[in-house]
């Protein structure tokens, strides 16, 4: 229909998660002191199935900007100091680690996610402005890079997107920051 609904736990679907709170014997505490415990929730994201582009793009809220297909929340790439969260907190294996309340989110698309995404181009999850986020990679297998994409992160270009190749406004996952979505090119509902 015109909506595209997604639930979940809010823990990943075939991954195993990291052990918060990080421990003080554990070398990572000298960095980032995570005293957050993970905690499963009732996530249910209401989505355009046909996004439309805003008049202007629009700026990250702090927190969730989409939902990966796993069932794990995205937050925007930075973190509450204004810093690049992949590069100053400690995370899983899987790239995750949970906030205050034990929201387990992810802050870039993981590298458990990017590894398994091979073809030309896997949607692996939605902003929340309903547009994709896609893991794409050209002839060689490399992911774009940020000159390849708007302000936003983004791009149109063909996509498989509910069983159909569509030539669509996508989110592209990069290794660059701000690694998936850099601003909202439609309307967020979150």
């Amino acid at each position: 229909g015109a909506q595209r609904v997604i639930t979940s736990g809010g823990l990943p679907v075939g991954y195993v998660t990291g052990t918060f709170p990080i421990a003080a014997a554990d070398p990572a505490f000298a960095y980032d002191r995570n005293p957050n415990s993970i905690s499963e929730r009732d996530i249910s994201v209401t989505l355009p199935a046909s996004p439309e582009a805003a008049s202007t793009p629009s700026c990250l809220p702090p927190g969730a900007v989409g939902i990966l297909r796993n069932g794990v929340v995205v937050f925007a790439s930075l973190d509450q100091l204004n810093r690049d969260a992949v590069a100053y907190e400690t995370q899983d294996q899987c790239h995750g680690h949970p906030q205050e309340i034990g929201v387990y989110h992810y802050h870039d698309i993981p590298s458990c996610i990017l590894e398994a995404s091979t073809g030309p181009s896997t949607v692996v999850g939605f902003a929340a402005d309903g547009f994709p986020i896609v893991v794409e990679r050209d002839a060689s297998g490399a992911l774009p890079t940020n000159a390849d994409l708007d302000v936003c992160h983004g791009r149109t270009s063909p996509v498989l997107l509910d069983g159909a190749v569509v030539d669509t406004y996508h989110y592209s996952a990069t290794h660059e920051f701000p690694y998936f979505i850099g601003c909202y090119h439609g309307t967020s509902v979150l």
